[in-house]
C-alpha cells in the first residue's frame, strides 16, 4: 500500500489526531519557506521549480514500466474491506494531479525566463537534470523494486508553493523588463 494510504490509515485510527481543537482550530499551513528543502535542490525559486520539473517528469516517464508491478503488489497485499480498483485509482489520481503541476511548473518556469534580464534557460536545464537524476538509478534496479520506490514517492511539499510564487513575482516582474514597452521620456527641463 502507498506511503499516502499508510499516513491516511493511522490518522483513521486516532479521530483525536485527526481533529482540529475546538479553542485553536486547525493549524495553518506552513509558509512556503518554511516547508523543508528536497536533498540536492537549489535553494533559489527558479532552480527549485525546475528541479521539481526534473524529478516530476522522471516518475510520470517510469509509469509504464512500474505499473504492471503496481498491480501485482497491490493485488497481492489486499487491504480488508478495499477493492484493488479503489486502490488503482489512486493511482490514475495521483498521475492526473502530476500532470497538472508538471504545467504550473513549466508556466513559472516560462515566465521566469521571460521577465529575467538574464537568460535562464541554462541554468533551468541543468536543475531539470538534476531533478531527473533523482530517478537515474531507475535503470539498475528490479521492477519490483524501483515500484516500491515508486508507489512510496511524492513531490516534495516545497514545489507547489515555490513555483506559484515564482509564477506570480515573474508576472509582476515582467513588465518592468519588458523591451517592447513604452516609456514616456520628456526632454524638457522643468521651467521651459
Amino acid at each position: 500500500m502507498s506511503g499516502m494510504l499508510f499516513a491516511l490509515a493511522l490518522l483513521a485510527q486516532d479521530p483525536a489526531a485527526s481533529a482540529a481543537s475546538p479553542s485553536t482550530g486547525p493549524e495553518p499551513a506552513p509558509a512556503a519557506q518554511e516547508l523543508p528543502w528536497p536533498p540536492g535542490a537549489p535553494r533559489d525559486d527558479y532552480g527549485l521549480v525546475a528541479f521539481c520539473h526534473g524529478a516530476l517528469t522522471g516518475y510520470l516517464e517510469l509509469h509504464d514500466r512500474v505499473m504492471p508491478e503496481v498491480t501485482r503488489i497491490e493485488t497481492t497485499w489486499r487491504a480488508p474491506g478495499r477493492s484493488l480498483a479503489e486502490d488503482m485509482k489512486i493511482y490514475a489520481d495521483i498521475d492526473k494531479q502530476g500532470r497538472k503541476d508538471l504545467k504550473l511548473f513549466e508556466r513559472a518556469i516560462d515566465a521566469a525566463e521571460k521577465a529575467s534580464p538574464r537568460p535562464l534557460a541554462p541554468i533551468g536545464a541543468a536543475a531539470i537534470q538534476r531533478g531527473r537524476a533523482t530517478w537515474a538509478g531507475a535503470a539498475s534496479l528490479s521492477d519490483a523494486r524501483i515500484a516500491q520506490e515508486w508507489m512510496s514517492w511524492s513531490l516534495p511539499v516545497r514545489c507547489g508553493p515555490t513555483a506559484q510564487r515564482l509564477e506570480k513575482n515573474a508576472k509582476l516582474m515582467g513588465a518592468a523588463f519588458d523591451p517592447t514597452a513604452e516609456v514616456a521620456i520628456t526632454t524638457d527641463a522643468p521651467g521651459n
